[in-house]
């Protein structure tokens, strides 16, 4: 009632109708201004002002929230900016346009916000501010933001963000921010893959996002399933805005301002405190992580520009030792304690000329894992120890770029050269076998090139992409072999009419296995050698069909197949079929022999009413197999979930409310079962803390499918120099389960106490497992 009575009087205090917007227009190649263009708010075509002379404008009385703008003039192409949240504090907006002499009316042109890239006009999608800031069930989290759209699987069972797309694994994607790679975007990452529990970047830093299932840029290398590459915001050349956020789970401060007149900067901290809230619920893992962002960028003169970026994360996590149930027991029986630090820098300096834009690029990313477990968790003996793994990764790379304008076409080529370093110690038990004990230090350079080309007909009917991208290390003469990683790719879109457009594209991509699989020794020696890069074919049809600015719905077949894949000589698993639990995946013998094959159909719906709805449905129909060897049978892989559906719509209401709602669907996932004989044995279970599983009945058993509904409320007050804003945001209202795969968890009873020691079993309790709560997230949020 209290909070009621507060958000009452807020409401009726001295909020204002409107903010004044300025920004300036100007040439993406000159960076000169360009004069007397009309800059619109997409929505509302009526409420539009002309630049000046300097290409300056000024847009009055803006509404507060979620804006597009355009910028329409004679020559140039229309253009539509990225999304911005109108308040205070919004900055400064540079609207860049290329020149286009087809353009013979300024006012012919209606903006649209379903734009498609030439290169990738299938399998692409931008997620914006809006999706980014109000999608339920997402907490503002980039890796659960994107699973609303087509083709992302997930694991409704545990609380983790691997990113599963188009039936690939967790390790085959890679990300990018403003140009810079990262290692991860998660806090507790799984080495040598993706996923981890919460993500590593404040979204409140995000300008937006182009997520690619398929159709990768050439200058985007190192993924078979999917690239994410993120734009960060500018900071505000005008003002000093601090923005303060009390969430659920963590705190945090963010700051965008300037430093004189030409550098301006964004930052951001953040704390977490779940390890309270999971002490207090009874819940056996105890994380903590701190994080950091912060962005410099300093336009020295009108053609020349330079940037710096840095990023880091601190995660640790612990165990609760009082477990209140069997299956808490289970979880502290084999999850170790986790140690992290991860932080990527770089630098890009940007040179524009008349028709080129050249951009260099320097950069470091880091990751140190370090995993620990004692049986029974009790370390007060060495003997105890069953697992103790760390590794340290490193890679620093140099890329050039440049892209040239030449009418129609538009043309890219680059380079990059580099070099990758690991450094492990491993101690691991392996049951009634030799532990793995072994350490290893690993370097190699690393290079690539990469040439596009990009043609838009006069009459804009048909667009064509044509990209060749070569990679290879000194890591091995197979790696080191180019022409085995040449990596074609072509596109081409063709629009028979204004609101239709048929898309195609296929390319071969190729990604270096991860350096936990590279670096792993027998007898000293480095025993995986003989891998090669990992390989697949995609390919893409797609239709679309828009109704102006308002309406889209797409409709897209795919089709992957992959090569050369690593696969453990001791189970037949390939590589790409694990990764979605803690710790690291690879350390062991592989061989590059299985192969893969996933293909399917999506469907992706978004319709959108400037201040009033948002929605957005998606639906995926597909299968995901893997042979160990060309020779043997095709069964499913661990992400052939078959279907997953999302239908996910925002309304919003007077008063700066807004309500939004996500229905989740997933087909249920294959699973291996446990082998009761082998995992009761005292010396397997005492070197694992877990069952065994039957390698025989490989994903043979499927889960059920499931379904979970998740609500968001936000409320926001607009006052003349400070905004507040609520929320609350919950996963699960329906208290959705899932049933797990049953597990085994040892009594600590021998049955065959005077066997010999091999033979010892221990009594086996049988637990059913289920999975599934209500994840409440309730925030304040406060820029001044």
């Amino acid at each position: 009632m209290a909070v009621l009575c507060a958000i009452s009087a807020l409401s009726a205090g001295a909020q204002t109708e409107g903010y004044s917007v300025s920004g300036r227009v100007v040439d993406r190649l000159t960076r000169e201004g360009i004069p007397y263009a009309a800059v619109i708010i997409v929505g509302l075509e009526g409420s539009g002002v002309v630049t000046d002379s300097t290409g300056l404008f000024v847009l009055e009385n803006v509404k507060p929230g979620i804006n597009q703008f355009s910028a329409v003039q004679l020559g140039y192409r229309t253009v539509v900016t990225p999304e911005y949240k109108i308040t205070p504090y919004t900055p400064f907006i540079e609207i860049e346009m290329d020149v286009d002499a087809t353009e013979l009316a300024a006012s012919s042109v209606r903006p649209s916000p379903f734009l498609r890239s030439i290169e990738s006009p299938v399998s692409a999608r931008i997620i914006s501010v809006g999706d980014i800031e109000k999608i339920p069930g997402a907490n503002k989290d980039v890796a659960r933001i994107v699973r609303s759209y087509p083709g992302v699987s997930y694991s409704p069972i545990g609380y983790r963000n691997d990113l599963i797309v188009r039936g690939g694994g967790p390790s085959e994607n890679t990300f990018f921010i403003d140009g810079v790679e990262i290692p991860n975007i998660n806090h507790f990452a799984t080495q040598g893959a993706s996923g981890g529990p919460v993500s590593i970047l404040n979204s409140d830093l995000i300008r937006e996002i182009s997520f690619y299932t398929g159709s990768f840029p050439s200058n985007r290398g190192g993924a078979l399933s999917s690239v994410m590459d993120i734009m960060l915001k500018e900071g505000n050349k005008e003002k000093q805005a601090f923005k303060a956020t009390i969430g659920a789970s963590e705190a945090g401060v963010s700051a965008s301002g300037h430093i004189g007149g030409k550098t301006t900067y964004i930052a951001s901290v953040r704390q977490s405190y779940l390890q309270l809230l999971f002490k207090l619920l009874g819940l056996p893992l105890l994380p903590n992580y701190i994080d950091g962002q912060v962005k410099f960028k300093t336009k020295i003169d009108n053609r020349n520009e330079i940037s710096f970026l840095a990023l880091a994360g601190f995660d640790n996590m612990k165990l609760n030792l009082d477990p209140n149930d069997k299956s808490d027991e289970y979880l502290l029986s084999y999850l170790p304690t986790l140690k992290q630090e991860t932080f990527t820098v770089g630098a890009t300096y940007k040179h524009f000329s008349e028709r080129h834009i050249q951009t260099y690029t320097l950069s470091y990313n880091y990751l140190n894992n370090r995993s620990l477990k004692y049986l029974n968790n009790d370390d007060s003996s060495a003997d105890n120890m069953i697992l103790k793994n760390r590794g340290l990764e490193g890679k620093g790379q140099m890329r050039f770029e440049n892209r040239s304008y030449y009418g129609a076409w538009t043309v890219r080529e680059g380079a990059e050269v580099g070099y990758r370093h690991y450094n492990t110690d491993l101690f691991r038990k392996m049951g009634q076998g030799q532990p793995t004990d072994y350490d290893s230090a690993l370097g190699f350079m690393f290079f690539g090139a990469y040439a596009s080309a990009d043609y838009k007909s006069p009459a804009g009917k048909v667009n064509t992409s044509f990209g060749l991208r070569f990679d290879g290390t000194t890591y091995s003469s197979r790696t080191a072999s180019v022409w085995k990683q040449l990596s074609p790719r072509a596109s081409v879109t063709y629009m028979p009419w204004e609101n239709w457009s048929f898309n195609a594209s296929a390319g071969l991509y190729h990604q270096l296995p991860p350096m936990t699989a590279l670096s792993y020794r027998e007898d000293k020696t480095l025993a995986n050698k003989a891998l090669e890069y990992m390989r697949v074919l995609s390919g893409a049809l797609g239709v679309d069909w828009k109704l102006k600015d308002r309406l889209f719905v797409g409709l897209e077949g795919f089709y992957k197949q992959f090569f050369d894949i690593p696969v453990s000589v001791a189970t037949g698993i390939p590589l790409t079929c694990i990764g979605a639990d803690y710790g690291s995946i690879g350390e062991e013998l592989l061989e590059s022999s299985a192969q893969g094959l996933s293909y399917g159909a999506e469907l992706l719906v978004k319709w959108l009413i400037p201040d009033k709805i948002s929605l957005v449905g998606s639906a995926t129909l597909y299968w995901s197999k893997y042979r160990s060897n060309p020779s043997a049978e095709y069964i499913p892989s661990s992400w052939d979930n078959r279907f997953i559906v999302n239908l996910s719509a925002v309304y919003d209401l007077p008063k700066y409310w807004s309500i939004g709602a996500k229905v989740s669907a997933i087909g249920g996932a294959p699973y291996t079962p446990y082998d009761e004989e082998a995992s009761a044995y005292k010396t397997m279970w005492d070197a694992t803390g877990r069952g065994v599983y039957d390698i025989s009945r490989y994903n043979q058993a499927r889960l059920d499918p499931y379904y979970q509904i998740d609500l968001r409320v936000d409320k926001d007050f607009y006052f003349r120099k400070w905004t507040l804003g609520l929320y609350i945001d919950l996963q699960n209202v329906t208290l959705s389960k899932i049933r797990q795969p049953d597990a085994y968890l040892s009594t600590g009873n021998i049955l065959n106490p005077d066997a010999l020691m091999p033979e010892q079993k221990y009594e086996l309790e049988v637990l059913e497992l289920y999975s599934g709560t209500i994840v409440p997230a309730i925030g304040v949020t406060v820029e001044f």
